[in-house]
């Protein structure tokens, strides 16, 4: 579980981004439309390029990037979509880098208008339009978390309720149940699971029973 307890505290911040609107550019008579849009997964990346593909089904390419926060590196995806190598998909990507963004998918769909760009006029245009549509999306922070089930017996409580006392920063949230014994749903920061589980642990002798829940926190 997690990344280990000595992760710095901030490295399950993430700098994404709102939905943002679609930003039209033109080059010699082809349109580049861009859009930035929040993505917390391939598949979820995968389902918003279908969308646009859907919406914009008559367009010449949908050309994008993805960069996916991770316990390591970055995970970034790009594809040129049928435009020369290297000429779409990796300038978008670069300007997804640039600006620090992770968890974000950024589109751009392009309306050939008659004139070849050339390849550097094509990198130019995929990356100003993706730079536009980075510029326009509202930024929001987000924390990378793990949710997990705590039961302990009714004895065990009040050395639960002090251990998540005293690692308040590593929590996001506690929702609590009692019936018929306790148990806490935690939502806690990536990196500070492996912690927090041996603190729980320590705190109630080895009694309290904790597992980790399905899918993703936030």
């Amino acid at each position: 579980m997690g990344t280990g307890a000595d992760a710095p505290r901030d490295a399950d911040r993430v700098l994404s981004v709102e939905p943002g609107p679609e930003v039209e550019t033109r080059v010699r008579g082809s349109r580049f439309i861009g859009q930035a849009l929040p993505a917390g997964s391939v598949d979820d990346a995968g389902r918003l390029l279908a969308a646009i593909r859907r919406r914009y089904h008559d367009a010449t390419h949908h050309c994008w990037a993805l960069r996916l926060a991770g316990p390591g590196e970055p995970e970034e995806r790009c594809d040129d979509a049928g435009e020369p190598s290297g000429t779409a998909g990796a300038p978008i990507l670069s300007t997804l880098r640039h600006a620090g963004l992770l968890d974000t998918l950024c589109v751009v769909t392009r309306y050939f208008g008659g004139t070849k760009l050339g390849t550097g006029g094509l990198a130019r245009a995929y990356a100003e339009a993706a730079r536009r549509a980075l510029e326009a999306a509202p930024r929001r922070e987000v924390w990378r978390t793990e949710r997990v089930l705590l039961r302990c017996e009714y004895e065990r409580l009040g050395a639960v309720e002090a251990a998540l006392a005293r690692a308040g920063d590593a929590l996001v949230s506690v929702d609590r149940a009692f019936d018929p014994a306790p148990r806490l749903t935690l939502e806690v920061k990536s990196s500070r699971l492996e912690s927090l589980v041996r603190t729980l642990t320590d705190a109630t002798a080895g009694e309290a029973r904790i597992e980790r829940l399905p899918g993703e926190g936030r």
